[in-house]
């Protein structure tokens, strides 16, 4: 799998149907970090995700410590508008985890202050907008990082 999609407690289906999806496009692997806003078995989800949803390559986690443990050592990336470093400079390797935080609030600052080093942002080049939405913003790492490892 070229890479890895990590969502940390995810809270709209219709993102997550709309990013297993994307995961099943770019032939990557999608991790869930629970809580999540929904249920697994939403049809909602499914809907986002259409009969896909069935082939996805799917992990879930109990918390975030969990997924690090089962991940260590593994070669990460955080998504958030916070960030000052560009995306498009991230150095982008096969299996790559790229991890993004829930719609209402990012990932959590605990999250971003322990690697803030491997933190990136997509530029907003408006004032008027704080964010872009979680499937878009993902759908243009996923795809940055597939021109750059391909």
């Amino acid at each position: 799998m070229p890479l890895n999609i990590v969502l940390v407690e995810p809270e709209i289906h219709t993102n997550t149907g709309n990013i297993g999806r994307l995961s099943l496009a770019s032939n990557s692997n999608l991790h869930l970090v629970k809580p999540l806003g929904f249920e697994l078995s939403d049809k909602r989800l499914k809907r986002a995700g259409l009969d896909y949803w069935k082939h996805i390559s799917l992990f879930i986690y109990d918390d975030f410590d969990d997924f690090l443990n089962k991940n260590k050592n593994k070669e990460m990336v955080f998504l958030s508008s916070h960030a000052k470093k560009k995306h498009w400079n991230i150095p982008f390797t096969d299996n790559m985890f790229l991890i993004f935080g829930k719609e209402s609030e990012g990932l959590s600052n605990q999250i971003l202050k322990n690697h803030l080093d491997n933190t990136y942002r997509i530029p907003l080049y408006n004032k008027n907008i704080r964010s872009l939405n979680l499937a878009n913003a993902v759908s243009i790492v996923v795809y940055e990082g597939l021109k750059s490892i391909q």
